[in-house]
């Protein structure tokens, strides 16, 4: 049996979600909502929706579609607003798809607080919550959780994830993409928060946004942070960006004790000369970096086709159908396919996501914990933690 889905947020990333979610076999029915209703109007449109998606579930507001009969959310909102989001719709009844990261704003005791508030609503609704980190999905991701699965690491050591972004990267300019985001309605809204969090003193933080490297090496070794001692780097040239984001710190490197002994390093940089997403894994009996499985000293390259986990044989069908055999595997190192069939398939058989929120709070509260550390010149600082997802 389907279940049907409301898509929150049709702006450019939410857009490029929006045929996967359509194309899922166990998606039946589909409903749009955006603020602007150009927006919806695109997708309503388009022949390819006629079967899943009815006028009458077209909704201008949250409020709105957390009103209707859908089964689930799938929220492409701004990233300050992805928490409180979701738990009002959790609050509503409904499972809820977050895109990344599960907040961003420049408070990191508030960022807590909210990780704090969605592992309740959790609780308290029994509704589902999934993060939509792309990391996860990556084809070395899910080749070493298999491989750690079996064993075969042995005992884990020591491993690194790195997310090197700099904020004037040609190929994504983070400054263009936040101008963007200020320039619509939400974003108009959201000059006003910032203007408080500024009188208040906050400061933001590259580890702020910290999944993308976090979520490699936690997920594969199956361990959480303890404790962190972090460094930060004050902003080398005199960009306003830094300062517009009230970033005191443009790169942070982040050592961290894990649950299972071994150690973890984190670097968050948006000053540097590359752009960069990867995890290395250590362990006694083999090892794993940038796309070669080392054991006993004999390393072997994978590609990515051999590192993926396969998707069902009809659900690879429907996307090949829905978005062309040649967008199946694209989106953030192919995770886009891989993160909707979790979701879909998670709701529709009423069971835990993957990236359920006790997971998705581990990657978030290492990075706060890093910056806090890295405004106290490395102190070393215990990392909170809500346990383990219920059964």
């Amino acid at each position: 049996m389907g279940i049907s889905l409301g898509l929150v947020g049709l702006g450019d990333f939410g857009s490029a979600f929006a045929e996967l979610f359509k194309s899922h076999p166990l998606v039946d029915r589909i409903a749009l909502c955006d603020r602007e209703p150009e927006r919806i109007a695109h997708f309503a449109e388009m022949e390819s929706f006629r079967d899943k998606f009815n006028p009458r579930d077209a909704f201008r507001s949250l409020d709105e579609i957390c009103r209707s009969d859908v089964d689930a959310l799938a929220i492409f909102t701004q990233h300050w607003l992805h928490a409180p989001q979701c738990i009002q719709a959790m609050e509503h009844g409904k499972h809820v798809y977050s895109a990344v990261p599960i907040i961003s704003i420049p408070s990191g005791d508030e960022t807590l607080e909210w990780c704090d508030r969605i592992i309740q609503a959790c609780r308290r609704t029994g509704m589902y919550y999934m993060l939509g980190e792309t990391t996860f999905y990556h084809a070395d991701t899910m080749y070493c959780r298999r491989r750690a699965k079996e064993g075969a690491f042995g005992q884990f050591i020591y491993s690194e994830g790195e997310y090197m972004h700099s904020f004037d990267s040609p190929a994504s300019d983070l400054r263009q993409i936040y101008r963007h985001r200020l320039a619509s309605s939400a974003g108009r809204e959201w000059e006003q928060n910032m203007a408080e969090y500024r009188k208040r003193g906050e400061s933001d933080s590259p580890m702020h946004y910290p999944t993308h490297s976090t979520s490699g090496p936690i997920s594969v070794m199956g361990a959480h942070a303890i404790k962190v001692s972090a460094w930060g780097t004050p902003p080398y040239t005199s960009e306003p960006f830094f300062d517009d984001m009230l970033m005191p710190f443009g790169n942070v490197t982040a050592l961290f004790q894990m649950s299972n002994g071994a150690t973890m390093r984190i670097c968050e940089h948006r000053e540097c000369s590359i752009i960069r997403e990867t995890f290395r894994v250590y362990g006694t009996h083999a090892a794993y970096e940038n796309g070669i499985w080392i054991e006993k000293e004999h390393p072997t390259p994978i590609s990515d086709t051999d590192m993926r986990d396969p998707l069902p044989a009809e659900v690879h069908e429907a996307f090949c159908r829905g978005v062309g055999d040649s967008r199946v595997y694209r989106g953030h190192g192919g995770s886009h396919s891989y993160l909707v069939h979790e979701f879909v398939d998670a709701i529709a058989n009423r069971r835990m996501p993957a990236i359920n929120a006790w997971e998705a709070v581990r990657y978030m509260s290492a990075g706060i914990m890093a910056h806090k550390s890295a405004l106290k010149e490395g102190e070393v600082l215990s990392v909170p933690d809500w346990g383990d997802a219920p059964l």
